[in-house]
């Protein structure tokens, strides 16, 4: 690669390299390597037992790694927790959601990050604003076209599953400012339902972010996704577009049955200025 070229090549969002996670005899990652770019859909594919569930907690801090190296917007990061990562943009769609269906959806959007009202009776009182969060959420789910979900003081145990997941996905956008990870977001979805989140994924990527797509499900990885991450015993194997090949191939890829096509490495950069905006290192 010319030097002309690696200078316009965007600085990637998030990169990893040599992850390596052990839980007793068992190598779950073994020296993984990862790469996010700007503004792009990156659908991660593996077979179960892959690893790469692991991999993606240890980016998001949900595990901590025995050994590599993290960097995000080439400074090195340590998150010890996801709400360390949450504190540097990275917000994360859990496959089961993590919502409680008791609450309401605009306690939903904002449980653990609570707005209280301006002044003392906020401050020594701790009073909520209540109406504040729900404008928020209201906007929030308006912005992302869910316009289904009309009444935010609904308890989300009397949404569809589409709903449900609308909520999670706002929530994540309302407060994600970098990158945003979704497990398996149309497992337990209908046709209908599924085509709404998908549609959601592409807003989402209209807004500037990037997205982190794990998934099963092939049509949908090659429908919205930029580049597949292609991950085998552990570690990655390949990273193609879906333009170039054909879901049969990912899966020869994927199981061993097909040799990985080789394709340019995106360069690992890493410089040893701390994070800005309150970012973790």
């Amino acid at each position: 690669m010319s030097p002309l070229a690696t200078i316009r090549t965007p600085l990637p969002v998030l990169q990893a390299r040599g992850l390596v996670k052990r839980f007793g005899r068992v190598v779950a990652i073994d020296e993984a390597d990862f790469d996010l770019m700007p503004g792009e859909v990156l659908a991660v594919i593996g077979d179960n037992g892959a690893g790469k569930t692991t991999m993606i907690k240890a980016l998001v801090g949900a595990i901590e790694p025995d050994a590599g190296e993290i960097v995000m917007d080439g400074a090195p990061v340590h998150f010890r927790s996801p709400i360390e990562a949450r504190s540097a943009g990275i917000e994360t769609v859990y496959q089961n959601l993590a919502l409680s269906p008791a609450l309401s959806v605009a306690e939903n959007m904002f449980l653990g990050r609570e707005r209280r009202i301006p002044g003392w009776r906020g401050r020594f009182l701790r009073t909520l604003d209540r109406g504040g969060m729900r404008r928020e959420a209201r906007q929030r789910l308006s912005d992302l076209g869910i316009l289904t979900v009309q009444n935010v003081d609904l308890p989300v145990e009397a949404l569809s599953g589409g709903q449900r997941q609308g909520v999670a996905v706002a929530r994540a956008t309302a407060f994600g400012t970098r990158v945003v990870v979704m497990d398996e977001p149309t497992a337990a979805l209908g046709v209908k339902e599924s085509r709404r989140v998908l549609e959601l994924i592409l807003d989402v990527k209209a807004r500037g972010m990037s997205i982190i797509l794990i998934s099963h499900n092939m049509p949908h990885v090659f429908e919205v996704a930029d580049r597949i991450h292609i991950h085998r015993l552990g570690r990655r194997v390949a990273v193609i577009r879906p333009e170039d090949h054909e879901m049969s191939d990912a899966v020869a890829i994927m199981t061993g049955a097909m040799e990985p096509p080789k394709t340019d490495p995106i360069p690992f950069v890493r410089t040893d200025r701390p994070r800005q905006e309150g970012q973790t290192s």
